[in-house]
């Protein structure tokens, strides 16, 4: 057999096999995301400023100090923020690990996306070769009742299971459920077992030290989070407009107050 053939077979199985793809250097970039197969560098990270989130204090604080005592290599807990859509949950991640990192502290922000939950032990395995403290970002969460076995699964990568998250790892979830997997009243009907029922959908989330709620705000707090994001750009705004943007939207958020405050910024001119 020639040279010639051997590396056309060789490229051929190549293409049929290919090798597994490069993840990021994870000792430098600040953010990740994780896409089932590589680690990707998010370099680019411009995460909302933590002082500008406003009407969440308590939440914002708890938050900071668990994820400060996991950048220092301390005990620190797995994080479940739930509560109503709009109110911060994602946000409020993103600007604590900035503000660790602009504050010095060497912790990075991996998140991945829902529907890779099967991949997680693969990610497990690469993060294991770094000290680096990461936070792993599980962005929406939510099952429905034929993924109450992917909740089991998760579960046990919390705690427990042979592939559980290494020690420089910790999991911060938002969810628009308190419990993440749905429950209905019904659970109480059921003939059999009904207490068993009812603990096997709320193992999950008692799998989390910390649980955060993020509630719906009155008008007065909607207001007061446009002011904050209005004076920070050196926008004035009218109180009653504001309260009619949120109104048509049917919804009062911090995510509301700063889509406001894009179109006011865009109305002058200014570039956020």
């Amino acid at each position: 057999m020639t040279d010639a053939l051997l590396t056309r077979i060789a490229e051929a199985l190549e293409r049929l096999a290919p090798p597994p793809p490069l993840s990021a250097d994870l000792a430098t970039a600040p953010a990740y995301v994780w896409d089932g197969h590589a680690i990707h560098a998010v370099e680019a990270f411009a995460p909302v400023e933590f002082d500008l989130l406003s009407g969440i204090d308590a939440q914002k604080g708890s938050l900071l100090e668990n994820t400060r005592r996991h950048a220092a290599g301390h005990a620190a807990h797995d994080v479940l923020l739930w509560g109503a859509r709009g109110t911060g949950k994602s946000a409020v991640v993103a600007a604590v690990v900035g503000r660790l990192q602009a504050n010095g502290q060497d912790v990075a922000l991996l998140q991945c996306a829902i529907d890779e939950l099967a991949s997680l032990p693969r990610l497990f395995s690469l993060l294991r070769g770094t000290t680096r403290p990461f936070i792993l970002f599980l962005d929406d969460l939510g099952f429905d009742e034929q993924g109450v076995g992917d909740a089991r699964a998760l579960r046990s990568l919390l705690q427990g299971g042979t592939a559980a998250r290494p020690a420089n790892v910790r999991l911060y979830v938002t969810s628009n459920r308190r419990h993440i997997v749905p429950r209905h009243l019904s659970e109480q009907d059921d003939p059999v077992n009904p207490r068993d029922v009812v603990d096997d959908k709320m193992a999950l989330s008692d799998r989390f030290g910390l649980s955060l709620g993020f509630h719906a705000i009155d008008q007065d707090a909607y207001v007061a989070i446009v002011s904050g994001y209005a004076g920070r750009l050196g926008l004035d705004f009218d109180r009653l407009e504001a309260i009619q943007w949120a109104t048509q939207r049917g919804s009062r958020s911090g995510r509301v107050a700063w889509q406001y405050v894009v179109e006011l910024a865009g109305r002058n001119g200014v570039t956020i």
